[in-house]
């Protein structure tokens, strides 16, 4: 069975149409949504309302998070501060937006959720504002996969997609309590760290939504790249007001911000 799984849409519409209608090409007969449906783009009650018309099973992203909580967390939060302040426009200008029902549509949403070995988050099991990079310690990589009991872990968040192996092996683990150190061992199968990209503002460096395409019998991950009519999106960024540098870093599949010196920083409030 083939699978397609999107996250970040981002309030983009055309871009999830499109996405929608290759989905449909390639003959997928179930979609998975690891969140985060608002926040940047300009038509986030219409993203809300697809994904709803469509009962697409939807995990919580840290900017629904944040529309239906408020917008509690700090700023390291974000991987600048020039990202930060972008953020809090647009989260105002989205919180005014939105639809009451939609709003709450996501509150009801699940932090993640599981398909036999197959489990989907919006950043990682740990925490929605976590990046799972693909330079990622493996260790580290590793212990999240386990950490949701799953074979192939699915997210996305950083809008970067990639697919990361981590081979099977044998692990230890020292153990330090009341004065003694016992070490523990023990075996982990191959695992698969699947990031999705992003279907509404990708950041890999091309105006193309990406999404991915899983075979549930071979296993095999298709990472998809799909053009839509980005422009329609840009001019509608400006026309309701929101910060035209997110029309421009769309049409260049870029970030514009200074980077975080530890972009794996998760804030703990």
């Amino acid at each position: 069975m083939k699978i397609a799984v999107i996250s970040c849409i981002h309030g983009n519409y055309e871009a999830f149409d499109a996405v929608l209608l290759d989905i449909d090409k390639n003959s997928c007969e179930k979609i998975y949504c690891l969140g985060d449906l608002v926040g940047y783009g300009p038509h986030p009650n219409a993203v809300i309302a697809q994904i709803r018309s469509l009962d697409i099973p939807t995990c919580v992203g840290c900017w629904d998070e944040d529309i239906v909580e408020g917008l509690n967390a700090c700023e390291c939060s974000y991987p600048s501060l020039l990202a930060e302040k972008r953020g809090h426009l647009a989260h105002e200008w989205t919180n005014k937006e939105i639809h009451p029902e939609n709003r709450t549509f996501l509150a009801q949403l699940p932090y993640s959720f599981r398909e036999e070995n197959l489990a989907f988050v919006h950043g990682s099991p740990h925490s929605n504002h976590e990046y799972l990079l693909p330079e990622l310690d493996s260790f580290v990589a590793l212990e999240r996969v386990l950490s949701i009991g799953a074979d192939v872990l699915f997210c996305g968040h950083t809008h970067v997609p990639y697919v990361r192996t981590l081979d099977a092996g044998n692990l230890q683990v020292r153990v330090k309590s009341e004065g003694k150190e016992q070490e523990i061992s023990f075996n982990a199968s191959l695992k698969r760290i699947v990031n999705v990209g992003s279907v509404g503002e990708p950041r890999h460096g091309r105006c193309l939504a990406t999404y991915v395409i899983y075979d549930t019998e071979s296993q095999q991950v298709t990472l998809r790249e799909v053009a839509y009519d980005y422009q329609k999106t840009c001019a509608a960024i400006i026309e309701k007001g929101l910060p035209a540098i997110f029309a421009w870093r769309l049409a260049q599949g870029l970030e514009y911000a200074e980077k975080a010196d530890d972009p794996t920083h998760v804030c703990n409030r």
